[in-house]
């Protein structure tokens, strides 16, 4: 199955936290054809008492269940130390499944698509550097979507 996940970090280095997940999400067997966006930076959802936030989307395939892979991403989340505190506060990673191929899965622990990706421009700008002309469940393209949304707040950082 081919999978999309948004990755986000504003605590303890951020970049070196984002760096960190990719190299874990590297040399993980089970994950296959690893892309990665560019990473941008930009403002914090919900409380704006925090740090801004860097984001990136990475791409692979993988036959690991939709909860298996839940499971993977949260584990790596662990490993860097995310804490709960409270939503949309600050973590030192976040690792979201955005797509899991075309599956549509409602989960007490898991919703895929995304339920907000299509409102955010720090995933909907890095899915683009990955698949430009990939179908969202809108009916638009990424390309599309992206010139629907708000990115002025969007800064470059580097490219993968």
């Amino acid at each position: 199955m081919h999978a999309y996940i948004g990755l986000g970090s504003n605590l303890e280095n951020p970049l070196a936290q984002l760096d960190r997940a990719i190299e874990t999400l590297k040399k993980h067997d089970d994950l296959k054809n690893l892309r990665v966006s560019s990473i941008y930076g930009s403002k914090p959802v919900g409380p704006q008492d925090q740090p801004d936030y860097i984001n990136a989307v990475a791409s692979f395939d993988t036959d690991l269940s939709p909860l298996a892979l839940l499971d993977l991403l949260q584990s790596i989340e662990q490993s860097q130390r995310r804490v709960r505190e409270r939503h949309w506060g600050p973590r030192t990673l976040d690792l979201d499944l955005l797509l899991y191929g075309q599956e549509r899965i409602q989960l007490p622990r898991l919703n895929v698509p995304h339920p907000f990706m299509l409102e955010r421009g720090f995933v909907i700008k890095p899915f683009s550097d990955l698949a430009p002309d990939m179908l969202l469940e809108n009916g638009k393209t990424v390309t599309e979507q992206l010139h629907q949304l708000d990115t002025s707040d969007l800064v470059f950082i580097k490219e993968e």
